[in-house]
Order: structure tokens, then sequence, then C-alpha cells
């Protein structure tokens, strides 16, 4: 019997032994297609879902490789009909294809005749279906193409979208990819001076080149790892005019910055589509809050989308993808879309809509092989547990539901061990991180740090954000504004307060804004102060989840034990 790190058992659920000396490799191995759900000291627990192997063979890996995966590393024998199952299941995907057909337009295709005759007399799809051309061919509406996506994934027949796309409006975008020589690239402006040598990493071609190759599709990359050049690489080689979706105006801004200083891309050639400006230009950023915004029951906005004939266009932070963005994608299918994201983990569950609506994962990197490579820094997690006082144990114990997590992730008693934690880092870019205005403002006079928050104005924050990126503010206290998709390469320390209840996501984000790697080749650290015995705890074991998926090991700290400044 082999005495391999992983127990694969019939119910789908997968336990890896994280002491084992294969754990590590078993655990890239089962990333490709599993979901952690619990990641406790010693056993990880991992469930196997049909999304996680429809994605898993959208991204070109087979059956076998996965039952070679679970056969080589499990402990036990796996259950005969768990293999069965999972063949089976991997199978479906891409029976039924959407094709472009020249005479007929948009058709549904299969060599499978009963999945077909299934589908057609489903309620869900049959009237998104024209003429039946013969027994392995229908023709689809072609505005019916993202709903019938959608509809066919919930009936466990992920169709494969071959139907291809429209090319848009064309628009030369170039790199300005600058090799260690220095020497100005083809197609710099006139007159540039050799520029810092770069170019795209490995990980990042290689993730340009399987978006290229599947047409449409997700890219999930460590938050640090550079994923608004996989995106201008996109651009570069759709040379199209694109459309970007930001989640906020700072974010906009930054990939407008990015942009300049990585492509062949002026001032004049990007606009901005945002509450305080309205730009549209070959290449358009825009935030989905603008997009959102409604108005006598009506999206005004929307139309900068489906007004225009984008040839490309990319959905940053995919996993935040509002209801409505959905809706709207399900009529873009015909054009290129690439989202971009560090976790496909939705708190909402709508995973299954970015898989039909945006299109499956075409490239995931495990964030300890960009580490290992030097490409993000290595980060130091650290879960710090304060006790409540009586007093205030016995009114959380009282406390409606409603109001518990509130009383308990808000308690004075962090305000100290905040201070402490700020302490043992001198000279160093702290960030301190909560969910509560009041707990954020108490802790900004109590540390003498300015307070960041979503009731400060864009101009502010880029004011604070700059500050703090030049060293001019060691210190900066910031609520949830600053989870996504805030450039801070010089913040090397994380304190977190509070949060969004259990949010993976969030826990991924967070740490995320310490991972742009150190000049001094210092680790980052990560703290989150949490109260003992309360839904604190319980939560914050709940948002450690996704990252423990990705290696990082928690280390329980008791708040009476920080006494000496790390050196």
């Amino acid at each position: 019997m082999a005495d391999g790190p992983l127990i694969v058992q019939s119910d789908k659920t997968v336990l890896l032994e994280v002491d084992h000396p294969q754990a590590t490799e078993a655990r890239h191995a089962l990333a490709a297609f599993v979901e952690l759900e619990r990641a406790p000291e010693h056993v990880h627990t991992y469930r196997i879902t049909h999304l996680g192997l429809w994605n898993a063979r959208a991204a070109g890996v087979d059956a076998e490789q996965v039952l070679d995966v679970l056969l080589s590393y499990s402990r036990y024998p796996v259950p005969h009909a768990l293999l069965l199952d999972i063949d089976d299941t991997m199978s479906r995907y891409g029976r039924l294809r959407l094709e472009n057909d020249q005479v007929h337009g948009l058709v549904l295709r299969t060599d499978d005749y009963p999945a077909l005759e299934e589908v057609l007399h489903a309620k869900k799809t049959a009237e998104m279906f024209g003429p039946r051309i013969d027994g392995e061919t229908v023709v689809v509406h072609a505005a019916s193409r993202g709903q019938l996506k959608q509809a066919l994934l919930k009936l466990g027949w992920p169709a494969e979208d071959a139907a291809g796309y429209v090319d848009g409006t064309p628009y030369p975008i170039g790199l300005t990819e600058v090799p260690q020589t220095g020497e100005v690239p083809d197609g710099g402006p006139a007159g540039s001076e050799p520029a810092e040598p770069w170019q795209l990493r490995p990980y990042q071609r290689m993730a340009v080149e399987n978006f290229w190759a599947g047409g449409s599709g997700v890219v999930v990359l460590p938050c640090g790892a550079g994923k608004t050049l996989v995106g201008a690489g996109a651009m570069s080689t759709a040379n199209a005019t694109t459309l970007i979706l930001v989640t906020n105006t700072v974010s906009a801004r930054q990939w407008k910055a990015e942009l300049l200083k990585r492509t062949t891309l002026t001032e004049a050639e990007i606009g901005e589509y945002s509450g305080s400006v309205k730009e549209v230009r070959p290449v358009t950023i825009a935030t989905y809050q603008v997009l959102t915004l409604k108005r006598g029951g009506i999206y005004p906005h929307l139309e900068l989308v489906n007004g225009h004939d984008w040839g490309l266009i990319i959905y940053d932070e995919v996993h935040l993808l509002p209801a409505p963005i959905f809706r709207l994608t399900a009529d873009l299918q015909a054009r290129r879309r690439l989202g971009l994201t560090a976790t496909l983990v939705r708190e909402d569950g709508r995973e299954s809509e970015v898989f039909s609506l945006i299109g499956p994962k075409r490239y995931d990197a495990p964030w300890k092989d960009i580490e290992a490579q030097g490409y993000i820094a290595p980060a130091e997690c650290v879960e710090v547990r304060v006790q409540l006082p009586r007093d205030e144990r016995v009114a959380y114990a009282m406390a409606e539901d409603a109001d518990k997590y509130r009383l308990c992730s808000s308690s004075e008693v962090k305000l100290d061990v905040v201070r402490s934690l700020v302490a043992r880092h001198p000279g160093e870019q702290v960030l301190v991180i909560g969910q509560y205005l009041d707990q954020l403002a108490e802790l900004g006079e109590l540390l003498g740090a300015p307070v960041l928050t979503g009731a400060t104005s864009v101009t502010e924050r880029q004011r604070l954000f700059d500050a703090f990126r030049a060293g001019q503010v060691e210190v900066l206290v910031v609520s949830k504004v600053a989870n996504f998709s805030i450039d801070l390469p010089e913040a090397s320390v994380a304190v977190q307060v509070s949060g969004s209840y259990g949010s993976r996501q969030e826990e991924a984000q967070r740490l995320g804004r310490l991972l742009r790697p150190k000049e001094d080749g210092k680790s980052a650290h990560f703290y989150t102060v949490v109260a003992r015995d309360t839904l604190d705890q319980e939560y914050a074991q709940r948002r450690q989840r996704f990252l423990a998926e990705q290696g990082y090991a928690y280390t329980i700290m008791d708040a009476g034990d920080l006494t000496t400044p790390s050196s």
C-alpha cells in the first residue's frame, strides 16, 4: 500500500496530510481541479466539483491527468466509482460545441445525438434554438449565445464555444519592451530616451498565449504578479480598440499610468469613463460603478459597452463583477473577453457565471511558484488572538446574532495590540486595514496616521497613496477601498483588525497588497488580530482557506507574547 499524502473518498472529498513529505507537490497538482473547503493545522479537506473539473478540461487538463494525480498520491485505493464519475464528468465538456456555420450562422453541433436531444427538449433552452439542420446540428439565435451557455452549464452539458469573435475596430497597440541593452524598442515615441529594461515575464507571456488560443477566459495570478501587463500583452496581440472595466477611479488611473509606461499608447489615446470624466477613446477605462448606475429603471451608461465596436474587453478583478455586468456580458459573446483576478472565489457562489459568460480559466499560477521565481515577496502570516475583557465577553454573549461580529471584531482591546504590532516594524511601510469606520478613526488617532475610507475623495486618496509610496507616510489606516487594484509596492506590513465576515477573496486581496517584491529581499508580514472564542475567530479561519490552498501557513500568537520588537 502506498504511503501517499492524500485520502480520496467516495463523497468527492480529498484529504491532504499537511506534514507529509509530498504534501507540497500534491497540493500543486490538486490545485488544477479541486476546491479547498477547510484548512486547519494538520489535514486539509478539498472537494472535487463539476465546475472544477470542467475548468481543468477547458485549460487543457484531461481526465487521465486528473486520475493520475489521485492514483499517484492516494494512500488508499481510490474508489472505482469516483474514477468513473470523474472521467464521465470531464467528457461532458465540449461534447456540445458552438460553431459558426458559413451558411446558417451560429449553430450548436455535436457527435452525441442523445445529448443534443436532451438540451433541445429542455424548457430553459427551447426558445434559444432555430431550425434543426441535421441530426447533429441545430441553429442557435445569435442573441442567445451567452444565455445558452449558462443554461447548458446548468443542464450539465458545458459547451465549448468555438464560434469565433469579431475583430472589432483595428487599432495598433505595441508593447515597449526594453531588452537589457537599454535600447529604445521599435514603435517607441520618437526621441525617447533608453528606458529601464523590462520584458513580459515567462508566465505572463504564457498567460497571454493561453488566453488568445482559447479566445476568451480568465487568467488567475497572485496580487503583485503583474496582471495589468497580461492585459497589456493581450491588447498588443489583439491590436484593436479595447474597453477595460475596473473597480474604481484610482484603479482606472493606475491602469492608464501603466499602459502609458508599457505600451505605445499616448495620453490622447486612453480615455477615462468614471463618475467625474466621460471620455471615449480607442482604449477606454471605465469603472463598474458608473456602468451599473441606474436611473429611471435603466442603465444609461451601458451603451458604452454595446454601442462601440470593441475588439477586446478586459474585466479587472473579475471575481467582483456586478450582476448587471453579467447580464450585459451575456450579449457580448462575439467579442473577446479577458478576466483578470487573483482568485476565482466569489462569496455569492456565481463562479459558474464567470465560467460560462467570461470564459473558463485559461491560466492559473500557484502563488508559491511565482514566489519561488522571485517575482512576488515571501510572506509570513500571523493570527494574533486577543482575549475580550469580561464585560465585553458578557455583552457579546447577550447580543443579537446580527450584532455579534461587529462587537467582537471592533473591540477596543485590539487597539493596543495594533500599536504593538506597528512598533515591531520601525521604518517599514505599514497598512492597518479594517471594516468599521469608527474603529478606523480610533486607530488613526492612536497611531497618528491618516485614515482613508470610501468617503475620502479620489484626489485625496491619490495624494495619500503617493505620499505612502514616497515614504512620506509610513502608516496608513485604510478601509476596504484599498482591497482591490491598488498598487502599493512599498507596503511590507499589514495589520488586519476586522473584515467582511468570512470573505476568502478579501483575505487574499489584503495579503496581496504586500506581495510586490522588496528591494532588500525581506519577507512581508501579514497580521490578523482576532478576538478569541468568538465569531471573529471563526470567520478568520474561513477567510484563511484560499491562502492555505496556495501554501501559506498561519502562525498563531497570543497577544500577551507581543513584547519584543522584531529584528
